[in-house]
């Protein structure tokens, strides 16, 4: 009896079996540095060209592929179950180009309202400046998201759990409802990764990931991805090689040494997370902890019907009382925490997101003051000895 890969098994084996024309036998792909491809005679060019735009391209100029960018993209379609991947710089570029593939001026955007920050902007300002209208629709949205669908709906952009708010969308109604009326679906698949949701499983069209955090894992690497189903392959690659997205090689190797151990670290980081967020949602300073695995969150169902799993990062709302220079104190009290932005890699992290969200969103569900915590590699027992050691702090103030 033949067995199918597990998942933890595809993170380590998948995009191993080298394209035509590459190196093979080694364990990790070489990183090729290459612009030039030569080809033996103008017959091969030509052969090679031919398979522009099927999704398994030949090797012809180095911004469109190398045997190192291969290797990952083959293993992330593998991965999400897609037709098709490719890489940027960021995950803001790879989401700023996807959305830009799928978008005219004239058109219309449906956004969900907690997406992240940076990718607001880009709307509001860079698509404005487009012609391009967005409508920031609420994350509870399900089925009904039909009525919010306009004549000129082009995309529907959904993000789950969401930025700042950890709200979990319902995936498929959203996705069947758009695709009654036509309209694509892209997801940010970047908390989960996949090994613990699977988005085209769920109708999306369109998966974009920030390599940045998980999957890269070490925090020394910048990247993003795109994943698309064979109906979306062709307008998102004309708009990742025409705007010239890409990665570098080296780059392009730590992403793929982090996805080797992706699995490995994901469980360590949702069992920590989650023990420290049950921890957090037993102390007396804390109003709220907005974690979808803990049975105390309002879409915890939802996600318990959709997920394999569980991140390493939450948000946690502390009681109004407690002034933001008392948390911030708290925060930079801690000795195992970093301060930093961005999140994924195998340091714990806790960034305080004062005032984030109501200014910004329509359909704002608090506005407490929160701390987001990235839960890392480290030993569990010290972790949750720091903390406790900064709520002794806040609770004298």
């Amino acid at each position: 009896m033949s067995a199918q890969k597990s998942i933890p098994t595809t993170c380590v084996t998948s995009g191993r079996t080298a394209r035509a024309g590459a190196h093979t036998h080694t364990a990790n792909p070489p990183i090729y540095q290459a612009s030039t491809i030569l080809f033996d005679n103008m017959t091969a060019l030509r052969e090679a060209q031919k398979s522009y735009g099927s999704g398994r391209e030949a090797y012809t100029y180095g911004r469109l592929g190398t045997p190192t960018s291969f290797a990952l993209t083959d293993a992330l379609c593998e991965l999400e179950g897609g037709y098709s991947a490719f890489l940027a710089p960021s995950g803001l570029a790879a989401i700023s180009t996807a959305l830009l593939s799928q978008l005219s001026s004239g058109q219309h955007l449906l956004m969900v309202d907690t997406v992240y920050g940076p990718v607001r902007k880009f709307c509001d300002e860079f698509l404005v400046r487009m012609g391009v209208q967005t409508t920031y629709y609420p994350v509870r949205l399900g089925l009904d998201i039909q009525d919010w669908i306009q004549t000129n709906t082009a995309l529907v952009y959904l993000e789950s759990p969401g930025s700042l708010s950890f709200e979990i969308q319902d995936t498929a109604a959203i996705c069947a409802a758009a695709k009654a009326k036509g309209v694509t679906t892209m997801m940010d698949n970047t908390w989960a990764t996949p090994l613990f949701f699977k988005p085209f499983e769920h109708g999306v069209d369109i998966i974009v990931h920030a390599l940045t955090k998980y999957i890269g894992g070490h925090s020394d690497l910048m990247m993003g991805a795109v994943v698309c189903n064979e109906h979306s392959h062709p307008s998102v690659r004309n708009a990742m090689h025409q705007t010239g997205q890409f990665s570098g090689s080296g780059d392009i190797s730590l992403a793929l040494r982090g996805l080797r151990t992706l699995s490995v670290r994901m469980k360590a980081h949702e069992a920590s997370a989650l023990k420290i967020a049950q921890w957090f949602s037993q102390q007396s300073e804390v109003a709220q902890v907005l974690h979808p695995a803990l049975s105390s969150h309002p879409q915890h169902e939802l996600w318990q019907r959709d997920f394999r799993g569980s991140s390493g990062l939450f948000g946690v709302l502390f009681h109004e009382k407690y002034s933001e220079e008392a948390l911030t104190q708290m925060v930079e009290s801690y000795k195992m925490f970093g301060i930093g932005f961005s999140w994924g890699g195998f340091e714990s992290l806790a960034l305080p997101t004062f005032g984030h969200l109501k200014p910004t969103r329509d359909h704002a569900t608090h506005t407490l003051p929160m701390i987001r915590y990235q839960i890392g590699l480290e030993d569990i027992d010290d972790l949750l000895c720091d903390l406790s050691d900064g709520l002794k702090s806040l609770s004298m103030k």
